[in-house]
């Protein structure tokens, strides 16, 4: 790892961060806004579903836009974009002005995760690439904390928009380092052709390595039968991976968002005070992080796929010991925290997985919409949650029952591993 590329993983984890902080802005100052405006908590439901769709746009259309000009380019304008909007929304008049612009900041944040988990693939040493890209995506953690403890001190002090506008800085703040020293992908380069001079100067500064005039690269990589991204997510080698991908990221974000947003509401409806439900919640993120270092630790020293179907499995378990303990039991935080070890740290391997299973072409389509039809499993779990407590559901009931999607996932990713290819990772070939 030489210092550019230490510099690199430093500034992928602040644009985590960043996201982390823009992703999760609104639930810290939704109180306050409603207050303040004399609206209905289900009137602000707009606002908030927003976001989401935006993200699975941003993520759709990030893809191959980065696949055909490139992952920093891509990368700086969703930075740019959604920090501009976040600082906008501050000045937002009422919920549908609101709403608008919060769809647009989901746009830039749907394109700025799959980009920093494409480049950074792209650079890191192939013996610790799991392990650097899930270390990366700790930073979505610190940055929903670091909002959560910044909105305590800036509601009452400044008011709400005061949060938007740090929220809103912050990113932009990054953008001149970025642009500074955040390098293009040298096998983009090469697969589009650049000039051999521009590779070796990219190569030189990043890697510290020196090359003799008249020096060529290439990919070495399998042929595709079509240079269109997304028909090579569907194209012969690819497509079964493709599928199983995508089900394991939905079947994941599922059991996920159903845990986080609604674990609460359970254990206070059991009979528990809601601080008491927030900290068993807090159990959930916190073995989660834990486990997506540890997940891409093992990963980068066994089989991925067996990493990761393994800690399906392991959340699977924990799911049914969470829902079979019950919401009154004094093991209740320790199921949670297991269950979020597991699942968590399934979740972030599987992102550090998903780059080595296309070629350069597609990667970060491949990435992008593995991200994008996932985040419809976000939108389903925190929607089912409601559903199933409509139609009379107990604790035990609703979280057992989530042993299933995640089981589905284990079992999906091991059915692509069959069909995917064990692409090259080497950054770039040399020829003389």
């Amino acid at each position: 790892m030489s210092a550019a590329q230490w510099l690199l993983l430093a500034l992928c984890f602040l644009i985590v961060a960043a996201d982390g902080i823009d992703v999760a802005i609104m639930g810290f100052i939704a109180p306050a806004i409603v207050q303040e405006w004399g609206i209905s908590r289900a009137s602000f439901g707009l606002v908030m579903s927003a976001a989401p769709f935006g993200l699975v746009l941003g993520a759709l259309v990030a893809g191959p836009s980065s696949d055909r000009f490139g992952r920093k380019k891509v990368l700086i304008a969703s930075v740019l974009l959604f920090g501009a909007f976040t600082l906008v929304t501050a000045f937002a008049r009422d919920p549908m002005e609101m709403a608008i612009l919060r769809l647009l900041t989901g746009l830039g944040l749907g394109a700025a995760m799959p980009n920093t988990t494409t480049l950074l693939s792209e650079y890191a040493p192939e013996k610790r690439r799991s392990l650097l890209i899930t270390i990366m995506f700790t930073g979505f953690g610190v940055g929903s904390a670091a909002v959560g403890f910044a909105a305590a001190y800036l509601i009452p002090a400044h008011g709400w928009r005061s949060v938007l506008l740090m929220g809103g800085l912050l990113p932009l703040l990054l953008v001149p380092f970025l642009v500074l020293y955040l390098p293009e992908s040298a096998r983009f380069m090469v697969v589009r052709g650049r000039k051999p001079e521009d590779i070796a100067a990219t190569l030189g500064r990043v890697c510290r390595a020196t090359f003799a005039a008249g020096t060529t690269f290439f990919a070495p990589e399998p042929p595709v039968t079509t240079k269109r991204p997304i028909g090579v997510l569907f194209s012969p080698g690819y497509g079964l991976m493709t599928a199983s991908l995508w089900v394991t990221y939905f079947m994941g974000l599922l059991v996920i968002y159903l845990i986080t947003g609604w674990l609460p509401t359970l254990i206070k409806d059991a009979g528990l005070p809601i601080s008491t439900a927030a900290n068993i919640t807090a159990m959930f993120q916190t073995g989660g992080t834990v486990g997506a270092i540890l997940a891409g630790w093992a990963m980068d020293r066994m089989r991925p796929t067996w990493v990761i179907a393994g800690s399906y499995l392991g959340g699977a378990l924990c799911v049914i010991g969470v829902g079979a303990t019950g919401a009154l039991s004094a093991s209740l935080f320790l199921w949670v925290l297991a269950a979020g070890f597991f699942m968590n740290g399934a979740q972030t391997g599987l992102n550090a997985f998903a780059p080595n299973c296309y070629p350069t072409v597609a990667r970060a389509t491949g990435v992008s919409w593995m991200l994008g039809m996932g985040r419809f499993g976000s939108i389903l779990g925190s929607a089912v949650g409601g559903v199933l407590v409509g139609l009379g559901w107990g604790f035990g009931a609703i979280v057992s029952a989530l042993a299933v999607p995640a089981a589905i996932a284990g079992l999906a990713i091991l059915v692509g591993r069959r069909n995917g290819q064990a692409l090259p990772t080497q950054a770039v070939g040399v020829a003389h």
